[in-house]
């Protein structure tokens, strides 16, 4: 396949590398040139550039999608740490600023306006070092798909923040002023928000108690007589004082106007749409995260504002018990693979006479993958051990190498952080109390038992978007992106697709199709069951309800 590189050069040009010929554009004119590749179909080259979130913006702005893209930034950092990679074959012209770029925002400058070094990296000579390491990998068929499934998650992301989710503002409003009263002036709380701290400073006897200031509120409740060290809502529902409902739910309603209130639908609310801000890779185990908008957040009080456009619906799909069903493939466990078929992993387990009850197997499963060692959970990973020994084996021999201070690697090779990077101490340095050592390095071991699996299950799920956009694309005929279905969500083990309703179930079904895709690329030795329950709504806060369901399967 043709890859062909984008580099950004000073004056607003750009370098466009393939293969031995390089010629330079001037900005304006990338759009047309790409999207005159784009019609090569199939065989038409794979894109690289330093960050997808500062090319595909503009590309996508002037109507062009591309199939395929490899974004360096994120694929550099991944083979930095990747343990099957040589990491001194990424050392070369211009590493050390590779080695420091960070991921774009929303409020980075435009895409060519600033000169300096970092902005004006090479491309194709980044791309070449990347391909070295990962033929040079005994792993390298692994790691190649991990990293085109790293850069088809950020064409995603990108796609998604262009497209959207179709967002009615008079509705959010509504909400926001039957719960909140009307829009308090800049600076304000709202009129039901001031009503509650009026009762909370009544019932603590502090009138002038501001209840959104931790010292202020940590200090109120122990004159109270409440023995308290934080002031998080679980910890404050364990405690008796008729002040503690109105401060709990004077809580929910300030996160509420904090997050989600007027001011965020100002800045992230366009056009009748929330258009967010997504950070691939965003966490160590390659989850997303989200760098503006609180994109992987919807609350349940403003959901009902997400409504899809006339004549078009929302297809929710999300994977039942995601990380157990990859901890029985990456372990290659046949036991739990065959207790995984079907839609309920853990009722597998009970009719496999494995455990007593579905409690008792949702209850082991957690305590092995998070390191449970007491109690009822460790009394029955204890048990379910010896029945799955190997992935319980697993996922213990990832913690027992966190205990020993070693990286540990996901299915497909991307590594952990080292223990001194997550706890922020040199690892070569412990504390010097035995006790504390001991404390530290078993703190890093379920870390690291965690690791492998849920950055496994980070893994499936970028396989499956990635299938699924392409699918959609092909689904919708000759329209643009948001003409055609399109993705606008995604949450580890849930996607939201807005589609024309007349073809929802033809949606519906490639998102299972997609679904078994990437199983069978990841799981290729033993069949994983990924059952997905589908929900066809107008307005997101339907989905899972009582008769939105398609069908699990």
């Amino acid at each position: 396949m043709t890859r062909v590189s984008l580099s950004r050069l000073p004056g607003e040009r750009v370098l466009v590398v393939e293969g031995a010929e390089e010629r330079v554009l001037e900005a304006p004119d990338l759009p047309a040139y790409v999207g005159a590749r784009e019609v090569e179909g199939p065989d038409g080259p794979r894109w690289v550039w330093d960050d997808t979130a500062r090319w595909a913006p503009m590309l996508l702005a002037a109507g062009v999608r591309v199939q395929r893209c490899h974004d360096l930034r994120l694929c550099h950092h991944l083979l930095r740490r990747a343990p099957a990679a040589d990491d001194r074959l990424l050392e070369g012209e211009q590493s050390e600023h590779w080695d420091r770029l960070g991921p774009s925002t929303p409020s980075d400058p435009a895409l060519f306006s600033v000169d300096d070094a970092a902005e004006h990296l090479r491309a194709d000579l980044e791309d070449s070092r990347q391909l070295a390491a990962v033929a040079a990998s005994q792993e390298a068929s692994r790691l190649g798909l991990l990293l085109a499934a790293e850069s088809s998650g950020a064409g995603v992301a990108a796609e998604m923040s262009h497209a959207g989710v179709p967002w009615r503002a008079d509705v959010h409003d509504r909400l926001l002023t039957d719960l909140l009263g009307p829009r308090p002036p800049r600076g304000g709380r709202p009129q039901v928000l001031e009503a509650l701290v009026a009762e909370v400073r009544a019932a603590f006897g502090a009138p002038a108690l501001n209840p959104d200031s931790r010292p202020e509120l940590l200090a109120a409740l122990r004159r109270a007589g409440l023995d308290v060290t934080d002031t998080r809502a679980s910890s404050l529902r364990g405690l008796d004082h008729p002040g503690i409902p109105l401060l709990l739910r004077h809580k929910q309603l300030s996160h509420l106007f904090q997050t989600n209130g007027w001011a965020w639908t100002d800045r992230w609310v366009r056009g009748d749409r929330f258009r967010p801000s997504y950070q691939p890779a965003g966490s160590t185990t390659g989850r997303w995260s989200s760098n503006g908008g609180g994109a992987l957040s919807f609350p349940v009080q403003v959901r009902p504002a997400a409504v899809a456009d006339d004549g078009w619906t929302f297809v929710v799909a999300d994977v039942a018990q995601l990380e157990p069903r990859v901890l029985a493939g990456m372990s290659g466990d046949r036991e739990l693979a065959r207790s995984a078929r079907g839609a309920d992993l853990y009722r597998g387990m009970v009719e496999d006479g494995a455990v007593a009850s579905r409690n008792d197997a949702k209850l082991g499963l957690l305590g092995a993958m998070y390191g449970a060692t007491s109690g009822e959970s460790g009394r029955l990973v204890a048990g379910l051990t010896r029945r799955y020994p190997d992935a319980f084996g697993l996922v213990e021999e990832a913690a027992r190498a966190g205990e020993r201070g070693q990286v540990v690697r996901t299915l497909l090779g991307r590594g952990s952080p080292g223990l001194g990077e997550v706890w922020d101490r040199d690892p070569d340095d412990p504390p010097a109390d035995p006790d504390s050592q001991t404390r530290y390095r078993r703190a890093y071991g379920r870390f690291t038992r965690n690791f492998v699996v849920q950055g496994t299950g980070a893994e499936w799920a970028l396989c499956w978007i990635a299938d699924l956009r392409n699918r959609l694309w092909r689904l919708g005929g000759t329209g643009s992106l948001i003409e055609r279905p399109h993705l606008v969500f995604f949450l580890h083990d849930e996607v939201v697709v807005h589609t024309p309703v007349a073809l929802a179930d033809a949606v519906a079904e490639q998102t299972r199709q997609a679904a078994e895709t990437a199983g069978g690329l990841l799981f290729r030795d033993l069949s994983i069951d990924f059952p997905l329950t589908i929900s066809v709504v107008r307005s997101y806060a339907e989905a899972g309800k009582p008769g939105a369901a398609v069908s699990p399967a």
